[in-house]
């Protein structure tokens, strides 16, 4: 998202009409604002089979700038509700602090404001705030022989001291401590101290001043210590030289010395006590140090672990999660060419764990038609998380139309759609090591036939979920006029969710269509909406 221009101009009124989609099929454009939602959840994508990823950022971006102009407030607000909801409804934080950015750096008066009182709820930690700082100089810097150099009026000193205010000292102390410097999208360095020296936040209690005087270099460590418990914990374990003394401090891990972190026996300690959502992150680098081996205590304890109802329920894991970390650790890759030998019995407790979380999540009662699309679009990029591939569009759209499944106990009928319609391997008690190695039938896109595949075998459903790139273009008719004459001829109240993987700014569902639903971005929270939505 670097060196963006404004493509303002070049956003036509948008409004509920059918359009060609880049490979030339009839689909629904999508309004200002539900454009704007679909950049929010998914951000800039790596573009389909049909558009290329450069294309497809300008667009989203263009959309998000004609949106600021019409009605700043209003982004801000969008932004704001999606990156606090709970459970999330975006996979990453980056588009909405982007849109922040852009809010402060190109919205009027209002939208500044808005955006000042937004900040703390949105950029929740270091990382957040030092991207959120980075999008800002790049969109509303002053070009320099040396790069670009933000301009810190007084507003953007507050609204960055803002960040310093909320919460209780103690809470800031423990941001502070977990993540003093970080990176900007553009690799340079942030240091919350630096921040702290340009906003000059004025401390409101004594607690906050000692903490403000601490990060500016001005309060010693000892006054810190005594007014402060994150400070004086955070300073106890950057004082530890051997493991032993690491593992005897009840410390969070992120406040370890980094070298720490590279001892086995400290992830052998560390097994124990981290939460249930860090244990799911950290078994590839625990196994790549060498704390998670064939047969080890350790492994023991963390399969013990990952397969407690009690400790899965209590820490709200969804299937969906368990199967992103079985497909991560699978994976056996990470950044900066990482690897691992995955451990069987860890995969084997990730798989019984999938199968556990499924006790949190309640049905719908509803019958299901569940369509994934496996033409070639599908196939031609991977979805990746955290570094490692997880799987092709349609691997991850078969996975989620598994996990459906088993949700709906089976009520469900699921087919694959190319130019015809296939038979799907999906049932409720699909093994999901499996579907790596189904391959999907490539060819064109017609998405007009999961409707008419219901109208050829009379077959009533509640709902359709459709997995796709919403690339159709082959076929005798639109998408929505064969849902129609379902709707006419067999249940009139039938429900249609679209689930797509890229932020294109159509769908094959009509907006306008209160029985439809258009979701961007597969996450641990399209289950749950898919749920209510049909319910």
């Amino acid at each position: 998202m670097n060196d963006i221009r404004d493509p303002l101009a070049d956003v036509s009124e948008i409004g509920a009409k059918k359009v060609r989609n880049a490979a030339g099929g009839v689909v629904f454009e999508k309004d200002l604002w539900q454009r704007v939602e679909d950049f929010l959840i998914l951000g800039t994508t790596g573009g389909t089979y049909y558009v290329d990823g450069g294309k497809l950022t300008e667009i989203n971006v263009g959309v998000l700038y004609k949106a600021l102009h019409t009605d700043g407030p209003r982004v801000v607000e969008l932004l704001t509700e999606i990156s606090t909801a709970r459970p999330p409804r975006a996979p990453k934080n980056q588009p909405a602090l982007f849109a922040l950015a852009a809010a402060y750096a190109r919205g009027d008066e209002a939208t500044r404001r808005a955006a000042k009182s937004a900040l703390p709820k949105v950029a929740r930690t270091t990382d957040h705030l030092a991207t959120f700082f980075g999008y800002y100089k790049n969109l509303g810097g002053k070009r320099t022989e040396r790069g670009t150099s933000p301009v810190m009026g007084r507003s953007l000193r507050t609204v960055l001291g803002s960040w310093f205010l909320q919460g209780s000292a103690d809470d800031v102390a423990f941001k502070v401590c977990k993540a003093g410097q970080r990176k900007t999208p553009t690799g340079e360095s942030f240091a919350l101290r630096d921040v702290l020296r340009m906003a000059h936040p004025a401390g409101d209690t004594d607690e906050r001043k000692v903490l403000f005087g601490w990060v500016a270099g001005n309060v010693g460590d000892d006054v810190a210590r005594a007014a402060l418990p994150s400070v004086d914990r955070f300073l106890a374990a950057k004082a530890v030289t051997t493991v032993e003394e690491a593992t005897r401090l009840d410390v969070p891990w992120e406040f370890l010395p980094d070298a720490m972190l590279t001892e086995p026996k400290v992830w052998d300690h560390l097994v124990d006590t981290i939460g249930m959502t860090a244990l799911l992150r950290n078994l590839a680098r625990m196994t790549r140090i060498g704390t998670l081996v064939p047969l080890g205590d350790a492994t023991r304890r963390a399969v013990a672990r990952l397969t407690a109802f009690h400790q899965l329920r209590k820490a709200r894991v969804h299937p969906l999660d368990v199967w992103l970390a079985m497909r991560v650790y699978a994976s056996g890759q990470g950044r900066n060419g990482a690897t691992w030998t995955p451990v069987p019995a860890i995969l084997d407790a990730l798989e019984e764990a999938y199968e556990k979380t499924f006790g949190f999540v309640q049905p719908t009662g509803k019958k299901l038609l569940l369509a994934v699309d496996s033409s070639g679009s599908m196939t031609y990029s991977r979805c990746v998380v955290g570094g490692s591939p997880v799987g092709t569009p349609y691997e991850v759209g078969s996975a989620m139309a598994v996990m459906l499944a088993r949700i709906e106990k089976g009520n469900v009928h699921a087919i694959e759609v190319d130019t015809a319609v296939h038979r799907s391997k999906v049932s409720a008690r699909t093994n999901l090591r499996d579907i790596a190695k189904w391959r999907a039938s490539g060819g064109g896109t017609d998405l007009s036939l999961p409707f008419r595949h219901l109208l050829d075998e009379r077959m009533h459903v509640d709902g359709v979920v459709v997995f796709t790139d919403n690339e159709t273009w082959a076929g005798r008719g639109a998408p929505a006029d064969a849902l129609s004459r379902y709707r006419k001829t067999v249940n009139r109240d039938a429900r249609v969710v679209v689930a797509a993987m890229t932020a294109a700014g159509y769908s094959i569902a009509d907006h306008s269509d209160p029985n439809s639903l258009n979701v961007v971005g597969l996450d641990a929270s399209l289950p749950l909406i898919v749920n209510g939505f049909v319910r």
